[in-house]
């Protein structure tokens, strides 16, 4: 549960109070439940609460809300801290047993008021509703003839989508539209290797089981040569969805050779998460080069304490493949020799010498030398570490800093158990020497698969046109996922209110330091992939040189790359 829901489900809570109130009178009010309820929204929202300040919250004499709190304190439900030197103010917070009830209570407030509504069968877990009542915004709900199609029973939409908290998070809200009418089951969500698999096998169907598929950004070059899914830009051009509202970068994400095959449903990038708190109680400059990220990963590095310098991907395969492939961009190179105008232009333009490994290189010397560095100050486990092991490593306090994907770091400051909600600072990708903060883009592209009927077509791309809408991507953004690639999204003041990397993002893709180079999303992305994964951890695991590692990943990357013929 985030901390959003956790603040709904409070104003829920003293909405629903007060029509009680007003028609049953009664001779005293209930100052725990009032003070309970304010000491919470305050612990939420970060602000300090005074004993005079709670006791005047209780709506009861002075002397009684006051007798009420020392019960409350030597209970051990509210703890005291001081609030100067002198000790005679203190500041009330709920215990970690108080929060924890508390927290439970609210689960089962969230299940019941679901499952009145026909949100969610008896059988459901609560973490599978949202609550707060976006669901039933008048300006999400679907155009006509998607609602028509849907809840007429003409036919069902089902999805192929990415295993993670974004696309969770849109299947329930699609599935509450449908009015518990069993639409969860539509939808398939996998991890990435097998979503992978699944996007091949349904390909090699005489007829798609899926209308929507969500193609991972650096699959799409192998998608368009395999002719898993169908250009979309008479349809774009129907619907009228402007690209001009996305940001360029994003937008490009989906398009291949002056085609547009998806539209992007997500954008993350790969930040610098740094503890705010740390840096400026010790006074240090946040980093900005590799050399300024290990000098101040040393400086917090503390095994001792069991707190460690930095945390990254550095788990064998995908993580350790993508973190090389990043610092790469930061060092100003790809893995592959792509002209520096070309950059800009698109990798999908790239042609002969230009698709060349260049793995065995200066700047892959560089890297290397920036991971072992790296890998000094970092937790144990930093070679088997992933993107969720990371993300649990910084959100837990474990480490000072963490190199992070956006969708992943807005659990810093909504989950309800995080020692690093509001001392977060998100930075620019450190830039590598001679290179540049170029920071990595990521995310997922909703397409048609090519085996899909015709018939079929034009409703699938009116689902994808209305669950890629400014409306329903700010919703997902109040909601806790500050991913929205729009333009108008972001410059919204409520969107941009609700997580500090909204404005991060849109400052960076204005500036234009979103990159989608640094994991070119050529047909054979994969296959370079898993040569990078293995390679480099053999390296970083001592086994052999880092020499030795280049040269054998260039020779095998280069071998990949003359099979398919660019030269």
């Amino acid at each position: 549960m985030t901390e959003h829901e956790l603040l709904r489900i409070i104003a829920f809570l003293e909405r629903v109070r007060q029509p009680f109130q007003e028609l049953v009178p009664i001779a005293e009010e209930d100052a725990t439940w009032n003070m309970l309820l304010f000491l919470m929204r305050n612990h939420l929202a970060g602000t300090p609460v005074a004993i005079s300040t709670l006791a005047s919250v209780a709506q009861v004499p002075h002397a009684t809300a006051m007798r009420r709190i020392h019960a409350l304190i030597e209970r051990g439900d509210i703890v005291t801290k001081k609030a100067s030197d002198t000790g005679k103010r203190f500041l009330l917070s709920p215990s970690d047993a108080l929060l924890r009830s508390f927290i439970e209570y609210a689960r089962k407030i969230k299940f019941l008021l679901a499952e009145t509504f026909g949100l969610r069968a008896k059988t459901d877990s609560d973490e599978d509703f949202y609550f707060g009542g976006s669901y039933f915004a008048a300006q999400i709900i679907p155009p006509p003839r998607l609602i028509e199609s849907l809840f007429r029973g003409k036919r069902e939409i089902k999805f192929l989508l990415n295993d993670d908290n974004y696309f969770l998070s849109m299947r329930n809200m699609w599935a509450d539209f449908r009015n518990n009418m069993s639409s969860r089951k539509n939808f398939d969500l996998l991890k990435l290797p097998q979503l992978h698999e699944r996007l091949i096998e349904n390909s090699k169907r005489d007829v798609s089981e899926y209308d929507i598929v969500a193609v991972n950004a650096p699959w799409l070059g192998e998608a368009v040569k395999k002719n898993l899914v169908i250009p979309l830009d008479s349809h774009i051009k129907a619907a009228a969805i402007s690209p001009l509202d996305f940001h360029p970068s994003v937008w490009s994400m989906g398009s291949w050779r002056g085609q547009q095959f998806g539209v992007p449903i997500y954008c993350t990038i790969e930040l610098l998460a740094a503890r705010s708190d740390l840096f400026e109680k010790d006074r240090i400059d946040y980093p900005t080069t590799f050399e300024k990220t290990i000098a101040a990963a040393k400086h917090f590095h503390a095994p001792a304490k069991e707190r460690y310098g930095i945390a990254w991907n550095g788990a064998r395969g995908m993580p350790i493949a993508s973190t090389f492939m990043f610092l790469m961009g930061c060092c100003g190179e790809s893995i592959l020799r792509i002209p520096k105008a070309s950059l800009v232009m698109g990798v999908d333009e790239a042609r002969g010498e230009q698709l060349r490994p260049q793995i065995q290189s200066e700047a892959g010397m560089r890297v290397l030398d920036y991971l072992h560095k790296l890998k000094e100050v970092s937790p144990p486990d930093i070679l088997e570490m992933d993107w969720d092991r990371r993300t649990s490593s910084f959100l837990s306090g474990q480490t000072a800093l963490a190199y992070c994907w956006t969708v992943r770091a807005a659990r810093f400051e909504t989950d309800v158990s995080s020692a690093v909600k509001r001392k977060v600072s998100y930075l620019p990708q450190p830039r590598g020497p001679a290179g540049a903060s170029n920071n990595p883009i990521g995310g997922f592209l909703l397409c048609i698969p090519s085996n899909l009927p015709p018939e079929r077509i034009e409703l699938a791309f009116e689902a994808i046109a209305w669950m890629t809408s400014p409306e329903a991507m700010k919703v997902n953004v109040q909601n806790g996922f500050p991913v929205a690639p729009r333009f108008s999204v972001s410059a919204d003041p409520e969107a941009a209110a609700t997580s500090p990397i909204v404005s991060v993002v849109d400052k960076l893709a204005k500036r234009g330091l979103l990159k989608a180079w640094p994991r070119p999303p050529v047909p054979e992305y994969l296959a370079l992939e898993a040569i990078l994964g293995e390679e480099i951890h053999r390296a970083l695991r001592s086994e052999v040189s880092d020499r030795d590692a280049l040269r054998n990943a260039q020779a095998q990357a280069d071998e990949v790359m003359h099979a398919a013929g660019y030269y």
